[in-house]
């Protein structure tokens, strides 16, 4: 017979092992092979066309394709630029390097590495741990700019300027036989979208046939809480509207390659906070497809072929969001990219608990303080069910001692025991397990907004107050957990002992071991327990009084 209590810590305490698991799983698990060098991944090949041209997309096929040198065929040897390219916008730090002309580097300088370091979060980088967004054509003949072409470009740094909302990053490219590329990237502000625009001019006398892919590379480094913290997912994730959200992990990628047609998808590579995706136009049909390739993962999308007659113009397009998991920006982008906010199973609770924080935030202007309004708030939509848990237990505390008599008396015939047990709940009209059903209720709503604070990027180095200047690490001086022992070892005190002295010793403990755990927590997340605890205690304490006073004045 477990009252609410002991039924609560029960879930609790499996819930931090399942942290421990999914953590050691993450750290130490066998790794897979890494790339012996960046240089080796660079020269990986850019997917080939299929044999025929499909009415949907090419099927990506590993092909190799030569790494062009300055001064090779399509390069201006007169020209005067620099090797790299950077762009500024108020919301992102690009560097574009003429050799691929692909955004190898995102900085956000909205969003710091950590409270102790200002410098912008570095997303994409072509260093290690490698994460980076490649584009390129492909034709028949092999004169299309792949993801390792160079590019002239008419200045080094472009700067998105007060007053300026959109900024246009050209890049030419030239076969020598007349067929001239432009890719343009375009940045505007307050976006962490990036639209590139690649127009072909054929001035040939012959027809031009290509397609285009885009894709994303990255090593398996993963990024996540600290030691006992749940591990976020890190890896690829499509989308598409009939098969919706689907992970594609770095083991599935490992295990064998990708190849399907997708229509009005999207393909990102997310791990903790923050994703890059590729979003292509709506209402076209490409072909998705993955890659193991020299020990790092490729995630990929090629369109349909372009044929572009002589004279003739033909245009290739696709966006990429490159930032952090804000909701808000993430459903403006395309449909189903906020699921990269991954509250696992249970997100139909999650969901609706984020869009109260927001509302809470949006008007108190503190997310700690949101948190506890909202805790508040559960609290009150769940009291009556709180209440009747909190009754069974007070009632249960009041037999105590005639339990005990109980059990000395028949120590030695635990059937009779039972029945006898029985009898006195019978008699004084208490269920033992009315305590259960309510906090079995409630459990998935505390799992679910675990996971609303465990994942939303909105708590990521935002403070509270004092000492508390950012949620999502654990507190500095460790008073949070401290809190949370306290409180969890003051409700065992308005708790009916177990009877069992094993018990009675494990239950004692208990309040111990979290507190150990939870020093390593979120910020966040410990101040929703001590809030949660706090208000059980009062709630409990309220209850306890009342029945209390009942009694008297039904003895009076």
């Amino acid at each position: 017979m477990m009252d609410n209590q002991r039924l609560f810590l029960v879930g609790a305490l499996a819930l931090v092992l399942l942290l421990i698991w999914t953590t050691w799983q993450r750290d130490y698990s066998t790794p897979p092979p890494q790339a012996e060098s960046t240089e080796a991944a660079s020269e990986s090949s850019a997917p080939a066309p299929a044999a025929e041209a499909p009415e949907a997309a090419a099927d990506p096929q590993p092909a190799d394709a030569p790494t062009r040198e300055p001064g090779a065929e399509g390069d201006d040897p007169t020209r005067t630029d620099g090797d790299v390219i950077r762009v500024e916008t108020d919301t992102l730090l690009v560097q574009i390097p003429l050799q691929g002309g692909n955004i190898v580097q995102a900085r956000l300088p909205r969003h710091s590495v950590s409270e102790d370091n200002p410098a912008p979060y570095t997303l994409l980088s072509p260093d290690d741990p490698l994460f980076m967004a490649q584009s390129g054509l492909v034709s028949d003949e092999g004169s299309a700019p792949d993801h390792q072409a160079r590019w002239n470009a008419g200045a080094e740094r472009y700067v998105l300027e007060d007053g300026q909302d959109r900024l246009e990053v050209p890049l030419t490219w030239s076969n020598g036989d007349g067929v001239e590329v432009m890719r343009t990237y375009i940045f505007e502000r307050d976006s962490y979208v990036v639209r590139m625009v690649q127009s072909v001019e054929n001035t040939s006398d012959t027809p031009w046939r290509a397609y285009q892919y885009n894709q994303l590379r990255r090593s398996s480094e993963t990024e996540g809480p600290g030691f006992l913290g749940a591990a976020s997912y890190t890896g690829g994730v499509i989308y598409s509207p009939s098969e919706k959200y689907e992970k594609i992990s770095f083991g599935d990628m490992e295990d064998g390659n990708l190849s399907r047609d997708i229509d009005n998808g999207w393909l990102a590579m997310i791990q903790h906070y923050f994703l890059a995706s590729w979003v292509p136009p709506r209402d076209r049909e490409l072909r998705y497809y993955s890659r193991f390739d020299n020990g790092e993962y490729v995630l990929g999308q090629s369109s349909s072929w372009q044929t572009a007659e002589p004279g003739e113009t033909v245009s290739f397009e696709n966006r990429l969001f490159a930032g952090p998991k804000e909701q808000r920006r993430l459903d403006a982008v395309a449909e189903g990219l906020e699921l990269t906010v991954d509250y696992g199973w249970l997100t139909i609770i999650s969901k609706p608990l984020f869009i109260a924080l927001s509302w809470i935030h949006g008007v108190v202007g503190n997310w700690g303080w949101s948190i506890i309004l909202l805790t508040l708030g559960i609290k009150l939509v769940f009291y009556k069910l709180s209440e009747t848990s909190y009754r069974s237990m007070a009632r249960m505390r009041k037999l105590q001692p005639e339990m005990q008599k109980l059990r000395e008396r028949y120590s030695e015939d635990r059937q009779q025991m039972n029945q006898e047990l029985m009898q006195l709940y019978k008699k004084e009209k208490v269920n033992p397990l009315g305590g259960c059903l309510p906090i079995l209720i409630q459990i998935p709503v505390f799992i679910a907004l675990y996971w609303v604070l465990l994942e939303s990027v909105e708590l990521r180095q935002a403070p509270w107050i004092l000492w508390i200047q950012d949620l999502s690490v654990r507190d500095p001086f460790y008073v949070l957990p401290l809190l949370m022992g306290a409180s969890m070892f003051l409700q065992q005190k308005l708790n009916p002992a177990p009877m069992d002295p094993i018990q009675q010793k494990i239950m004692m403990g208990l309040p111990f071991v979290f507190t150990i755990f939870f020093m390593f927590f979120p910020a966040g997340l410990v101040l929703y327990w001590v809030t949660n605890n706090s208000l059980s205690i009062l709630q409990q304490w309220f209850i306890t009084r009342q029945i209390e006073a009942g009694d008297k004045k039904a003895n009076a």
